[in-house]
């Protein structure tokens, strides 16, 4: 006996604005946090945690990306500058942010980024359009996706 599906015959089903997939842009963040590289790093620290946020994207001052700042540049910096014994305030984001990018289309599905985070290990990426910032999308933004769709039928 063949296994039945419980959603009965699907060649009949019509296609509706629910069975659309979802896309980055509906879920990400447009509100960003941003980052200059001149700025210090003791002020990307406060940012981090006065914000609840764990990095974020330097931008120049045409709204450009340029990098990443996130916790963990900001702890290597405190190591080494107690390593060796030096003042953070000459640490700039400029010199402590990672300057290779990995971006994601706005456009993408939203369960195709969730891989993408699978394979990749990053929290967050940013969504660029035409040259400039538009937004973030973060692990936690896939998980408020997923949760929509709950008791949906993952499409």
């Amino acid at each position: 006996m063949g296994i039945k599906s419980f959603l009965g015959s699907r060649k009949n089903q019509q296609k509706n604005s629910a069975d659309l997939p979802i896309k980055v842009s509906d879920y990400m963040s447009t509100n960003l946090i941003t980052f200059k590289s001149e700025q210090p790093m003791d002020s990307v620290i406060d940012s981090l945690i006065k914000y609840k946020i764990s990095g974020g994207p330097v931008v120049n001052d045409k709204y450009e990306l340029i990098g990443i700042i996130s916790e963990g540049d900001c702890i290597k910096q405190i190591s080494e500058s107690r390593y060796h014994n030096l003042p953070m305030e000459n640490n700039t984001v400029g010199k402590c942010m990672i300057t290779t990018v990995e971006t994601i289309d706005g456009n993408m599905d939203i369960f195709d980024a969730a891989n993408k985070f699978l394979e990749s290990k990053h929290r967050r990426f940013p969504i660029v359009e035409n040259g400039k910032l538009v937004g973030q999308i973060s692990q936690k933004d896939i998980l408020k996706a997923a949760m929509k769709l709950k008791g949906h039928t993952w499409r």
